[in-house]
């Protein structure tokens, strides 16, 4: 069975692996990126203590990054020693000369399960929960099977090392969501409770448009894609 399932696992890598193109080779590798998204972060930061009073506001915002520590270090930490599966693209890795390797990025030595799909999905899980919105929902899961997905197309990890780290990073993300609820709900105020916003208002000219706090992070998320796909076009006409 173990055996099947490490079959299956590899030929659906390198069927996907072998789907790339010169324009997807920069456009995965810039959106698997740590720092690129660090606009959204701050955006996600900014809705909460938008929506919520101080107290709630930080609550919540001290508990993301503990959901993310959490999956990271399950991950690398706890199960990645024991499990010592090499990355895909490992030297030593007997199907690493089978792959389509980007700008020579290996990874590190061992890859299961993916700390990328377990952050993304913890992040992902603990704010679809915490916003509640349809369309934020399909904005933040999308966010996080593309970042999971790039990871498969660079070959740094296999299918199973995806799948096993999206478990483990939205277990974790809705364990910490439900914790920091019932800790927001001991703490809030009556006062907190009024304060909870849900859209608010710009004003352009003399209209007041109104829009939801969450859009905020949709945009800003949009925007880092569409700049993402902006760059890769430069960079496959410079090169």
């Amino acid at each position: 069975m173990i055996d099947f399932l490490t079959d299956l696992d590899t030929k659906i890598l390198l069927f996907f692996n072998s789907l790339n193109a010169p324009f997807f080779d920069y456009f995965m590798m810039t959106f698997t990126g740590k720092f690129i998204w660090i606009p959204m972060y701050i955006a996600v930061i900014y809705i909460i203590y938008r929506r919520f009073g101080w107290k709630v506001a930080t609550c919540y915002t001290l508990a993301i990054p503990i959901a993310i520590l959490l999956a990271d270090q399950i991950c690398a930490s706890a199960i990645r020693p024991w499990a010592e599966r090499l990355r895909p693209t490992n030297i030593n890795n007997p199907i690493n000369t089978m792959l389509h390797i980007v700008d020579g990025y290996r990874g590190g030595r061992y890859g299961f399960p993916s700390c990328h799909a377990s952050n993304s999905f913890a992040l992902a899980i603990f704010l679809t929960f915490l916003f509640n919105n349809r369309r934020f929902t399909i904005f933040i899961l999308a966010w996080a099977i593309i970042n999971s997905y790039s990871r498969l197309y660079l070959g740094v990890h296999y299918p199973g090392d995806l799948l096993v780290g999206a478990i483990i990073g939205g277990s974790i993300g809705y364990l910490c969501y439900f914790c920091a609820n019932k800790i927001a709900k001991l703490i809030a105020t009556p006062i907190d409770d009024n304060k909870q916003r849900f859209y608010s208002q710009i004003t352009i000219g003399s209209n007041a448009i109104e829009y939801r706090l969450s859009d905020v992070m949709i945009i800003v998320g949009m925007l880092i894609a569409t700049s993402i796909t902006l760059y890769s076009l430069i960079s496959l006409f410079i090169n």
